[in-house]
């Protein structure tokens, strides 16, 4: 389910849906081919062990939300967009983002350049926009993207067209920053959050491509999910034996397409056209399709489930929050 409860037994990553981050985009921005949008969605509105709705508290206070930019192909964040959220007493959120360049972009990025500080989170339909120079901001809830037949996939992949995404909600930290905050060429991006416990700062998860960190890490799950994309070579083993087991490939093509899918970073480069896996991904993109089609040896193609109709023609994107589904 993209990165949807990727934490044990389908659970959430340190017990906390708030932790869980469910997909990242990155696209152009319509009408606008010198800015670029990208959108990090966590803390999925439900469950999928029970019934009950997850907390309505949008993000973890204190936590840090990063998308983390490699600008030069080496898998290691040479920029970083660091989101912190506060609470108050009444409920309402705040955030504070932060820009950080060079070698400090490989770490926890608790501090750097100030973009803006305190700026409000949506709570429930309205849309709050922040605006910081040439950088736009929307932090808050939002209709879930996501689209896929979840139980049919529990279901030994008979799918029947039912989106179980459609009428669920997610956190949304979306961004508008021109293409020159980027680089101007093919970068890659990936996407964490990031903890503060008692033993300092613990990476809770992280990714960039859709699915896998769900269906391919097997018993290394936790590690997975605490790992740097510049490591990922060394689950390249763990990939090609899932995918020898899902999809029937010998050893061989196995450890090919697991090298292909690591390390775990979306490459994006806003000259080109826009379509995953060839580059960045759009809020329509089927990766799902493109996803089974891979795990399975193009044994299963899709799961009969499009695009939500929801979607907005301009920032930030996704759809207002379903009042019924937190």
């Amino acid at each position: 389910m993209s990165h949807h409860a990727s934490g044990p037994n389908f659970g959430f990553p340190r017990g906390d849906a708030r932790l869980d981050m469910t997909d990242l985009y990155a696209f152009l921005k319509t009408g606008d081919a010198g800015k670029s949008i990208i959108v990090l969605n966590v803390h999925p509105s439900f469950r999928l062990d029970s019934p009950e709705l997850t907390t309505t508290e949008p993000f973890k206070p204190g936590a840090l939300y990063e998308v983390k930019v490699d600008t030069n192909g080496d898998a290691v964040a040479d920029i970083c967009y660091g989101v912190q959220f506060a609470s108050s007493e009444d409920g309402r959120q705040t955030a504070t983002v932060r820009r950080v360049q060079g070698e400090r972009a490989i770490g926890v990025c608790d501090d750097g350049e100030g973009l803006i500080e305190e700026a409000p989170v949506s709570l429930e339909r309205e849309t709050l926009v922040t605006r910081a120079g040439d950088h736009r901001f929307f932090f808050g809830w939002r209709s879930d993207p996501f689209f896929f037949d979840v139980n049919g996939n529990f279901n030994h992949m008979q799918f029947t067209g039912d989106d179980f995404f459609k009428d669920k909600n997610v956190c949304s930290i979306v961004i508008e920053l021109p293409n020159s905050a980027l680089g101007n060429n093919e970068v890659g991006i990936w996407a964490r959050a990031v903890d503060k416990a008692a033993e300092g700062w613990i990476q809770a998860d992280r990714g960039g491509r859709p699915m896998q960190a769900v269906f391919l890490p097997g018993e290394e799950r936790e590690g997975y999910l605490s790992g740097e994309p510049a490591d990922d070579d060394r689950f390249i083993g763990v990939f090609a034996h899932e995918l020898e087991h899902s999809g029937g490939y010998t050893t061989e093509a196995a450890t090919a397409v697991a090298r292909r899918l690591l390390p775990d970073i979306l490459y994006y480069d806003p000259h080109k056209p826009m379509h995953y896996p060839d580059n960045g991904r759009t809020l329509t993109d089927d990766v799902v399709d493109v996803f089974l089609a891979m795990y399975t040896n193009r044994r299963v193609r899709g799961d009969k489930v499009g695009p939500h109709s929801d979607l907005l023609d301009e920032f930030p994107y996704l759809g207002p929050p379903h009042a019924a589904s937190r």
